[in-house]
């Protein structure tokens, strides 16, 4: 068995933002689903005194991965330091850190990582330095978009949920969420769906959605479940209009029945508003559009888990 070598790697890039908005950012951790392109979800845990635990899913190499790290912010130094408590193979350990440094009009991001590959394994190792590489570069890219024109400033950025109150078991509504290789023969709107789970609770999902004009596009997500009450996603593809779109079913008991919710967060591609909507469309159409269309497949999808909930209660 190979002895671990401890493998190092730096990135940087250049941001014409102030330093305090790209450290805001970073730190930020649950903002990091729509800000960075390979980050599906993140649940955080608040440690006390700068610290925190973030329990990540994101993309590596194409391939859905999650794991547990800490993380240390220094708001001052503006550095955020990480280690991961759970690795997953082929990483046996991985430790950075996010820094920040103000100069000129703008700032410096620096991103460095250290690790080591199970056993020491070669491939092992090339292959997590290309999932760095990757990622990396992605990540910093996203950063300086974000922080060089924020969104939420723009109108970009839409947030909004849904929530309908159903009579029935709230673990079938989940099941009716969770079984999305059903959708096909029990959604109207989905013309076509294809599921994958090569690991548990971890699925790939491809769907032909149809819209209210008659037009079809098609989507690709990674979903993460949590069994019984939770399933977040993230759209790898997206229709033209969405740079990015997450989004999150959430099932509870509520009385005798179940209250779902469907939240969603979306980031308007600005370039693709005329050619999707007509030459006359601005923001303020996009955010209706897209908030009209994304309701109502939501709410059409969680009253049919409701009432596939009630039929089972009634067997």
């Amino acid at each position: 068995m190979n002895r671990p070598e401890t493998k190092r790697t730096r990135h940087r890039i250049e941001v014409s933002a102030p330093a305090e908005r790209v450290y805001a950012l970073i730190a930020a951790v649950e903002d990091w689903a729509w800000v960075f392109g390979p980050t599906i979800h993140v649940d955080r845990e608040d440690l006390g005194a700068g610290r925190e635990r973030i329990h990540i899913w994101a993309t590596a190499n194409g391939d859905p991965k999650g794991w547990t790290s800490l993380r240390e912010l220094d708001p001052t130094e503006r550095t955020v330091r990480f280690r991961q408590e759970v690795s997953r193979p082929p990483v046996a350990s991985m430790r950075g850190q996010w820094r920040v440094e103000p100069g000129g009009d703008g700032c410096l991001v620096v991103l460095e990582h250290e690790f080591q590959a199970v056993d020491g394994d070669a491939a092992a190792e090339a292959w997590i330095t290309r999932a760095i590489r990757t990622n990396s570069g992605a990540e910093l890219a996203a950063l300086k978009e974000r922080a060089e024109t924020p969104v939420r400033e723009a109108g970009l950025l839409l947030e909004f949920s849904d929530e309908v109150h159903v009579e029935g078991d709230p673990a079938d509504v989940y099941d009716f969420l969770h079984e999305a290789g059903e959708w096909e023969a029990r959604l109207p709107h989905v013309a076509r769906v294809a599921l994958e789970e090569d690991t548990v609770n971890i699925q790939r999902l491809e769907m032909d959605t149809r819209a209210a004009d008659g037009g079809v596009h098609t989507t690709e997500s990674v979903r993460v479940c949590f069994p019984r009450h939770r399933i977040v996603y993230k759209q790898l593809r997206t229709p033209e209009l969405l740079a990015v779109h997450t989004g999150c079913w959430e099932v509870a008991q509520a009385g005798s029945g179940a209250l779902v919710t469907s939240f969603h967060t979306v980031v308007l591609a600005p370039d693709a508003v005329p050619r999707v909507l007509g030459p006359g469309a601005d923001i303020e159409k996009a955010r209706s559009a897209v908030r009209d269309a994304l309701g109502r497949n939501s709410r059409a999808t969680m009253e049919r888990a409701g009432a596939y909930a009630q039929k089972r209660a009634c067997r």
